[in-house]
């Protein structure tokens, strides 16, 4: 049955004014971006044999370009709309920090990190310069691979941080497992970056861990 002859509560476009986007499913909302479906199947039941063959909406939206559009229903055109959708996604997220006077929120930040880390597939270690007012300066990206003490340089991270005049900064890091639980070396290398920047005057206010589907505060743990 074609999604136009369903009931009008249960057509997802429908139902995301009605309720709002937070009241549909993955498969729904992925089917409203999807908006077709290919023969035999409407685009909820398109969406919801994708979410299965990737193993989920992280993994779909996380997908190279060539795994992604070897899938039924996709191609090159949708894979460089939803690229442009996740970046708007991620801009917007940035703007908000930079509105702010101060960073005062947490939940912002780490949703802000959350977009911009949860999709790799390998560790990547970023920072989040901030000024004396904790406002962001830059966000970037300094270490990619496994987090141990030979893969992040803590003179580098130093030197960033001076570079860009700032008073303070927060880690993060993904965990492509998809648990956000801090490691023991997550733990030690937040130490030492620590002890390193407090040589020369700079704080560091947080460290948070990405996982699938949530984030981890080392700060609020009382881990720093």
């Amino acid at each position: 049955m074609p999604i136009t002859d369903w009931p009008m509560d249960e057509r997802p476009r429908e139902k995301l004014l009605r309720r709002g986007p937070e009241s549909l499913s993955d498969a729904e909302l992925l089917a409203i971006f999807l908006r077709t479906g290919v023969a035999g199947q409407t685009a909820v039941d398109l969406a919801r044999s994708l979410l299965g063959e990737f193993g989920g909406l992280r993994h779909l939206l996380g997908a190279d370009q060539q795994r992604f559009c070897r899938a039924k229903g996709l191609g090159s055109a949708k894979y460089a709309q939803l690229q442009a959708v996740l970046e708007m996604a991620r801009r917007y997220l940035h703007e908000q920090l930079d509105a702010t006077e101060g960073l005062s929120s947490p939940q912002q930040t780490q949703d802000y990190l959350r977009a911009k880390l949860r999709h790799y597939a390998y560790e990547v270690f970023s920072c989040l310069f901030l000024d004396n007012r904790h406002r962001v300066i830059r966000y970037e990206e300094l270490f990619r691979g496994t987090i141990d003490g030979a893969s992040i340089h803590p003179r580098e991270v130093v030197k960033r941080a001076l570079e860009h005049n700032a008073a303070a900064l927060i880690f993060a890091h993904n965990h492509p497992s998809g648990v956000a639980e801090p490691s023991r070396a997550d733990r030690q290398i937040t130490q030492r970056l620590k002890d390193a920047l407090a040589l020369v005057d700079i704080r560091v206010l947080d460290h948070i861990v990405i996982g699938e589907g949530d984030a981890v505060s080392l700060a609020q743990r009382g881990m720093i």
